[in-house]
């Protein structure tokens, strides 16, 4: 038997659901067939959030249980995650003021928020958060939320459970599953090598996101029904549209709402829709009409229009929500669903539908809870109080991380330097040990913080450096990305045998 639980699919479920594990002392094995967020996890908005409009659909249990979430996440990882203020202008023709004053009043005290400022109200005439809008909005709830590096979440969460005795094998499919004498034969193929292997676990969780039914149907010998609703979220990145460090929650007349964040230092992210989608989840791009739909939405409340010959760059994900036969994508849940999937001889596998990166690690404690009736209790609960790496430092202290950089590298530009804290919190003290960061391939990325990626984060092609573990690639051109890749390549035969790489 090589393990006690394998874990198929590398986004934040699977990752945090193989971290909790892999601390409670379960034998962990997981499977991802391309990187590490490559699907739904690194395609978000971004955000530690409670969800506001949740509310107006009676999810009181998950707006709840996230609300509660975003300060325990952010004391995990005060790295990538920090606290966020949200303008929400008063729309005369969509809801009242009064309706969203209650709401939010519930939203400051139904999940024991200690750290995270309280909501306030503006007035957009005299207030900064007013300059970039239309004159006619006077009116606004300022309230509190986080952001979150959501692709650097997923890898640390692999990194942690790597180093609690997980073993995380990136680019590697599962072509085949099959129950035999209580325990589970998983197939694998290496899609970088070719080659194949096999694991044999007593207990499966299924958080293959979009694939979940994929996975289901090779369990079951190709016979079963769906379950999972496939919706569509894009979103758009434009140059800046406003100078203040505050993000806005435009309110749309189809009654969904509309992010504009601030996005890394020079650009606005502005997202997202919601759609139902059909086809391969890995081919999924945005469409005129969706971004024709965000620059309206933007348009609608910025002085300046946003048009679609302005987007800098765009991405699209797809949320695998269970299918609970809503009538509009919007209007399915985001609650996450577990399912119980038990054979006659025993084995047992859970399958995992919908869920936020708000509430990942209560999702990764009901799935151990699960787990623990099956395979009994080795170890307590113990993910509230934990650190992510890098994160060892308080959720205040991330002046004084730099200030150590600064000390430790004064040659070092101060945007580099908040910005390598921002990624990698103390680990960034050994990407810049030397006091330089090494050659660099483009923007500000040295060659050793590359090394970093690629020797504990899984990090195999250019892309995964650009556009997961970091957002360089909106500043890279495409020759500077070659370059990246040969490096990369030519320093990929130096760590084939490494620990790491499986």
């Amino acid at each position: 038997m090589d393990c006690d639980i394998f874990v198929v699919g590398g986004g934040i479920n699977g990752c945090g659901i193989a971290r909790d594990a892999a601390g409670r002392g379960f034998s962990v094995v997981l499977a991802e067939k391309g990187d590490l967020a490559g699907g739904t996890s690194s395609a978000s908005t971004k955000l530690i959030h409670g969800g506001l409009r949740y509310l107006e659909h009676f999810k009181f249990r998950l707006v709840r249980e996230a609300l509660a979430e975003r300060e325990v996440l952010w004391r995990m990882a005060p790295h990538i995650i920090w606290p966020l203020r949200f303008v929400l202008p008063c729309h005369r023709q969509r809801r009242p003021a009064w309706m969203l004053r209650l709401a939010l009043l519930a939203y400051d005290h139904v999940g024991g928020r200690k750290l995270l400022p309280p909501t306030r109200t503006l007035d957009l005439r005299v207030d900064a958060a007013g300059q970039p809008l239309q004159p006619g909005f006077t009116k606004a709830f300022e309230y509190s939320d986080g952001w979150v590096q959501d692709s650097r979440l997923v890898v640390l969460n692999a990194r942690d459970a790597y180093n609690r005795g997980a073993q995380i094998l990136t680019r590697t499919a599962v072509t085949g599953i099959r129950r035999e004498d209580g325990l589970f034969h998983i197939d694998l193929r290496d899609e970088l090598t070719g080659r194949c292997m096999q694991r044999r676990a007593r207990l499966v969780v299924n958080a293959a996101g979009p694939w979940v039914d994929d996975v289901r149907r090779l369990m079951h010998g190709g016979d079963c029904a769906s379950r999972v609703r496939l919706v569509q979220g894009s979103h758009i990145v434009v140059p800046r549209l406003f100078d203040h460090d505050r993000c806005y929650v435009f309110q749309n007349a189809d009654r969904r709402i509309v992010f504009a964040i601030p996005y890394e230092q020079d650009f606005t992210l502005i997202g997202t829709t919601d759609r139902d989608f059909t086809g391969d989840p890995a081919a999924v791009a945005i469409s005129s009409d969706e971004i024709a739909y965000l620059c309206e939405a933007a348009s609608g409340y910025f002085q300046r229009g946003v048009a679609p010959a302005d987007v800098v760059w765009a991405y699209s994900g797809v949320r695998p929500l269970f299918d609970d036969k809503a009538s509009a994508a919007q209007e399915a849940t985001r609650d996450y669903v577990l399912e119980h999937d038990a054979d006659a001889d025993g084995s047992l596998a859970i399958n995992i539908f919908g869920g936020k990166i708000t509430t990942y690690r209560r999702l990764s404690e009901a799935v151990m809870g699960m787990v623990e009736l099956k395979l009994g209790k080795r170890g307590p609960a113990w993910t509230a109080d934990s650190r992510l790496p890098g994160g060892d430092f308080p959720v205040d202290g991330f002046g004084d991380l730099v200030a150590r950089l600064r000390r430790q590298s004064p040659d070092v530009a101060e945007a580099t330097l908040e910005r390598l804290a921002r990624h990698y919190g103390t680990f960034a003290l050994s990407i810049l040990r030397s006091g330089s960061p090494g050659r660099i391939f483009g923007a500000d990325l040295g060659e050793n913080e590359v090394n970093h990626l690629m020797e504990n984060e899984w990090a195999v092609t250019a892309e995964d450096v650009l556009w997961r573990r970091t957002k360089l690639g909106l500043r890279f051109s495409e020759a500077e990305a070659a370059a990246l890749l040969r490096h990369m390549e030519e320093a990929r035969g130096a760590l084939a045998g490494s620990p790491l790489s499986g």
